[in-house]
């Protein structure tokens, strides 16, 4: 029996538990070390998980020569040197999204992948759900034909996490860099990943964080107190046009007034019509009538075995060099999106993309 893969975790916050089961069920990988600069927080999740090997320094943790690869689970603002260092120190990374807090970090993580030999995923988990399979096989079979419209929406009613997402040296941004990084990169892969040419945008701080509000809560990040820092945006919008003529509309939120929040996304082609809301529905002509197709078959995302199937890939990458679905050039793409938007929102003008 070959080897097991030995793991390293840096980062040990909430979205950790998903790449920490993910591994747990994987037969070709071994928990071996944790990373995480509360050293209780680190000590207690090796506890739990038989973990051998705990670590306040990541610099400490990647000087173990036997890890073979790391999930980077960190804050947004220690992907960049983290991944760096982990890809100069031999290991392949997995590096959660967002790539990192700009298009220039981007670039730098994966020129040092490049200089490494190593592989650096980025955590586009969406790529991986059932709903992105099934609506990309249609898409890939023309039921769509020419896609040239699309429109997507991950709003939240009252939706901050507090903690580090609400501080923007530590996040980057708010719900664009956090939740509207989801459905951009969803649609972009879907589509093809034609490449971004110009990008319109605006954001808006009018409602903060919402800690006044009664009643039911949202989930809160683990570092989440009732004295963060919020100084974030709450709503941005985005129009993003491709290469090949399509146009994306986004619009994401933390906070804003509505009656519910929305995670709807809708494409527009030449021979049909989709939307996940969150079933998938798909609109046609059939004999010169209009048709509307409800599948029977389960279409909404299912977070059951999400993680489970990025970190399954992940592995397969690295074990039997299976081509990697989400690399750190579409990392790069997806940063250079947002930070077009930001930088749109601050003049008030399009920002036309290097090709």
């Amino acid at each position: 029996m070959a080897e097991k893969l030995k793991i390293g975790i840096i980062g040990l916050g909430s979205i950790s538990e998903s790449h920490i089961q993910g591994y747990l069920e994987n037969p070709h990988v071994e928990l071996y070390a944790f990373c995480d600069i509360v050293h209780e927080r680190a000590k207690e999740k090796a506890e739990r998980y038989g973990v051998k090997h705990v670590f306040t320094d990541y610099n400490e943790m990647l000087s173990l020569k036997e890890i073979d690869a790391v999930s980077v689970c960190t804050w947004n603002a220690a992907h960049a040197p983290c991944t760096i260092a982990a890809l100069e120190a031999g290991k392949h990374v997995l590096c959660e999204k967002p790539t990192a807090m700009s298009a220039e970090e981007a670039i730098e993580m994966k020129k040092a992948a490049e200089k490494s030999g190593k592989l650096l995923m980025i955590g586009f988990v969406r790529r991986y759900g059932n709903d992105c399979r099934i609506l990309k096989e249609f898409i890939d079979k023309d039921f769509l034909g020419d896609i040239y419209y699309a429109k997507a929406n991950y709003t939240r009613k009252i939706g901050n996490p507090g903690g580090w997402f609400g501080d923007k040296s530590l996040s980057g941004g708010g719900p664009l860099i956090d939740l509207g990084v989801h459905v951009i990169d969803f649609v972009k892969y879907v589509m093809g990943n034609p490449k971004p040419v110009s990008v319109y945008g605006a954001t808006f701080e009018k409602l903060g964080s919402r800690s006044n509000i009664k009643g039911k809560k949202i989930y809160k990040a683990a570092s989440a107190t009732d004295n963060d820092i919020c100084n974030v945006e709450d709503l941005a919008t985005a129009m993003i046009r491709f290469d090949n003529g399509a146009v994306l509309v986004v619009e994401t939120s933390f906070s804003l007034h509505t009656k519910k929040g929305n995670g709807t996304i809708e494409l527009f082609g030449t021979k049909g019509g989709a939307k996940l809301d969150p079933e998938l529905e798909l609109y046609t002509e059939i004999n010169d009538y209009m048709a509307d197709i409800a599948l029977d078959a389960e279409t909404a995302l299912s977070f059951d075995g999400l993680f489970q199937n990025e970190i399954n890939h992940f592995i397969s990458c690295i074990k039997d060099g299976t081509k990697c679905e989400s690399p750190a050039q579409d990392g790069v793409e997806i940063m250079q999106i947002l930070d077009a938007i930001y930088e749109s929102a601050r003049t008030g003008h399009e920002v036309v993309l290097e090709g």
